[in-house]
């Protein structure tokens, strides 16, 4: 497409965009932020006020409301999470963290989302931008991330989506000097010098302002007047139009599913075990053609075969064996290539699978295919009349790199804001305090009735209003009248306060919440329970609004990090307390052989696969007294310890505090482990002691027992020795009278057989 037409369809887009609608959108929301910021009054009404004698002053009730919505939402940063699609991808999806809160950081992200959620809440909406920066980190680029102005951005009318990703186009339109827009493009300074706009000022810039000219001071003009630039030289800059265009194509892609044939190292480890498998099938077969030889012979030895016969017989085995050899060769060969061959999935587009598949080789090992229409961005920037480069950004990116906040979605490009609805109380109440103060001016300085030329009109201006003034009148004219204020209606009193209610109820930001103590609750548990259900519209809105658009944010941070860092890259984020740690985190990490050679990554980013998601409540402020009791009775129920409810606190120097706890955590711990070894030798000595006090007494027993057996040897020793004493002593007695009672039987014997012979004599 040629460029000048290029240019044209542009210019087209930013009028189909910058339609009645979009300019009355920007109309009311601009007013909603003059009256956030205190500019409430034109020129015109201030001018009628002085010529009435009414103040001008305003009483800004809408700022507060901007002011607590903002802290709500950005009381501490996002948070991600992802998930890994397989578990392959858990460890590179716990990286994603890191990363995302190192691009935060270089991009200043908490100061952005400030300004996008004060857009947001004045102007009904604020944008995030992701982008690439290419000279950061010597030339590697850098994700980093940008909050343009929302009036500067032009949505197509038929989106629907609240995110806008259903969007045909998003038109950034800028005026800028030329001077500027080299600095930004320095390679293209020969077209931006030579561009020039097409249509007149009058005709193709919008002039931006809350209606009236003079009320200026928080809008961004592109009027001739108000854009003039001026060279460092003194002389003056050209303003242009600038058009950052994103657009969303549909580029036909293939998903393919082809083999991968095996290496030539995996093909001779097949041949290898081909041949093994065919000795053995070789063998196995001769050995049956053996047998059936055999066989064959033995039937032609007793006559059922003919030699012949077995001939042609043993000819058409051989060639069968032969055969069935060669086709089993084959048969084994593609059943272990089908094995080690992998069936591998690629999305590709249409125009490389027609290149790729003009290879036959290619072509042979696809197996299957499917058609189907990827979704790209297109980035377009024109100056004026010249396109300054157009280009697809990388096929991972598939959304807007815009990330719309909003306050309240209307189902259009259009939303509400949340100071929309508080402009006609505000005038209300600055109606109101104007008429009171006026009022009791009126009552405080009288007005005077009189005849013409009754009185000196000069001398009674300078002194009527003076205590204790003389005031003198010409002789026979009528005294002057004094004119007092009409009563003010109590009305006014109650519309005021009535007014600030109804600004409380309409925005869901009350006096308590802003540290009331008339409107706060007297116990602590009231005051919690308070906080709670007072913030359920702003967590509805964070829930439904803001954490989306987090979301989609994270999103696009994990596209655009993917598609920017794909080589080695180590990074580090500082926490903003020392009490917790640093992390570092490496990316992409090479892989060398034995060699030297890269042969792959660890932890390789871009190939991971994973969803995103935004940690519920992120960004909400915690509740600190309450939060501070639940740590300390997690504390006692043992669950955290002291130093995590140390780092919760404003304590000054709590890092000090900490490193000392950590030091006398040491000693204690020290100290015990002392303790312990005291304790262990006290009772190691006191065993010891009780051993030896035992071992004496058992020695002392000993000696005893020892000594008692002595004498008891020593006295069964006398025992026996009497006793033998006595035996031999009876011995001896038995010995002697037996002899005694021998000898006496002997006499006796004599005596019967003297006594016998003498008989016999007789």
């Amino acid at each position: 497409m040629p460029k000048k037409k290029r240019a044209d369809e542009v210019r087209s887009l930013y009028k189909l965009a910058n339609n009645w609608t979009r300019k009355q959108w920007e109309f009311i929301n601009q007013k909603g932020f003059d009256f956030a910021h205190d500019e409430q009054l034109t020129q015109e009404e201030k001018d009628s006020l002085e010529e009435q004698g009414m103040p001008t002053f305003t009483i800004n009730r809408i700022l507060p409301v901007v002011e607590m919505l903002n802290f709500y939402a950005t009381a501490n940063n996002p948070r991600w999470q992802a998930i890994g699609v397989e578990g392959s991808d858990a460890d590179v999806a716990s990286v994603f963290g890191n990363l995302a809160d190192y691009i935060w950081h270089l991009s200043d992200g908490s100061t952005l989302y400030s300004n996008a959620i004060n857009d947001a809440i004045c102007k009904s909406v604020g944008y995030m931008l992701l982008t690439v920066d290419p000279d950061r980190d010597d030339g590697m680029g850098e994700v980093v991330i940008q909050q343009p102005e929302p009036f500067d951005i032009y949505v197509d009318p038929k989106c629907r989506d609240m995110l806008l990703r259903d969007a045909a186009f998003i038109l950034i339109r800028k005026v800028l000097p030329k001077n500027h827009l080299i600095k930004l493009f320095p390679d293209h300074k020969r077209k931006i010098n030579s561009a020039s706009s097409d249509e007149s000022r009058e005709n193709s810039w919008s002039v931006r302002s809350s209606g009236d000219a003079t009320q200026e001071l928080f809008a961004y003009n592109d009027n001739e007047n108000a854009s003039e630039a001026i060279n460092p030289d003194g002389s003056e800059d050209t303003m242009i139009e600038f058009f950052e265009v994103y657009e969303k194509l549909k580029v036909p892609h293939m998903n393919v599913f082809y083999r991968v044939p095996p290496s030539p190292e995996q093909l001779q480890q097949m041949k290898q075990q081909v041949e093994v498998k065919m000795k053995e099938m070789q063998a196995e077969m001769e050995v049956q053609l053996l047998e059936q030889q055999q066989q064959m012979q033995e039937a032609v030895q007793k006559g059922e075969m003919l030699p012949e016969r077995y001939e042609l017989e043993m000819q058409k085995a051989q060639e069968l064996m032969k055969a069935q050899l060669e086709g089993a060769e084959q048969q084994y060969m593609s059943e272990l290539q089908n094995e080690a061959s992998k069936i591998e999935n690629k999305v590709i587009s249409e125009k490389e699978f027609k290149i790729l598949m003009t290879d036959e080789g290619f072509a042979e090992n696809v197996v299957g295919q499917m058609r189907f229409h990827a979704h790209r961005i297109q980035q377009t920037c024109v100056v004026g009349d010249k396109v300054l480069y157009t280009e697809v950004l990388p096929e991972n990116i598939t959304d807007y790199p815009l990330v719309p906040f909003h306050y309240k979605w209307t189902g259009t490009p259009f939303p509400m804001s949340a100071v929309a609805p508080l402009i006609g109380k505000q005038r209300e109440m600055n109606k109101s305090h104007q008429i009171m103060v006026h009022n009791a001016s009126l009552g405080s300085s009288l007005r005077w009735m009189h005849e013409e030329g009754s009185i000196d009109m000069d001398y009674w201006e300078k002194y009527s209003s003076s205590p204790g003034a003389l005031l003198p009148i010409r002789p026979g004219a009528t005294p002057p009248t004094a004119v007092p204020p009409a009563p003010l209606s109590n009305a006014f009193f109650t519309i005021v306060q009535q007014g600030k209610n109804d600004m409380e109820y309409l925005a869901g930001i009350y006096s308590s919440m802003q540290g009331d103590t008339q409107q706060q609750h007297e116990t602590f548990r009231g005051m919690l329970a308070l906080d709670e259900y007072g913030t359920r519209r702003i967590k509805q809105w964070m829930q439904h609004s803001i954490e989306p658009a987090l979301r989609q944010l994270g999103k696009l941070v994990m596209q655009f990090s993917q598609a920017v860092y794909t080589a080695n890259k180590r990074f580090r984020i500082i926490q903003p307390s020392a009490l917790q740690e640093q992390r570092e985190q490496e990316l992409n990490i090479p892989l060398y052989n034995d060699m030297g050679e890269a042969i792959g990554k660890s932890m390789d980013y871009k190939a991971a696969k994973f969803d995103v998601h935004i940690v519920a409540g992120s960004t909400l402020p915690v509740n600190r007294w309450a939060y501070l009791e639940e740590l300390k009775q997690l504390m006692q129920l043992g669950v955290v310890d002291d130093i995590a409810v140390l780092a919760e606190t404003d304590l000054r120097n709590k890092e000090g505090i900490a490193k000392r706890k950590s030091m006398y955590a040491q000693m204690q711990g020290q100290i015990g482990q002392m303790d312990e070894e005291i304790k262990d030798q006290a009772g190691t000595i006191e065993t010891l002691e009780r051993q030896l006090v035992q071992a004496g007494i058992k020695t002392k027993v000993m000696q005893g027992t020892i000594e008692v057996e002595k004498n008891k040897q020593d006295a069964k020793s006398s025992e026996q020795a009497a006793l033998l004493e006595t035996e031999a002593q009876q011995k001896l007695l038995r010995n002697v009278m037996k002899n005694e009672a021998e000898v006496a039987g002997q006499k006796m014997d004599l005596a019967i057989q003297s006594a016998t012979n003498n008989a016999k004599k007789d």
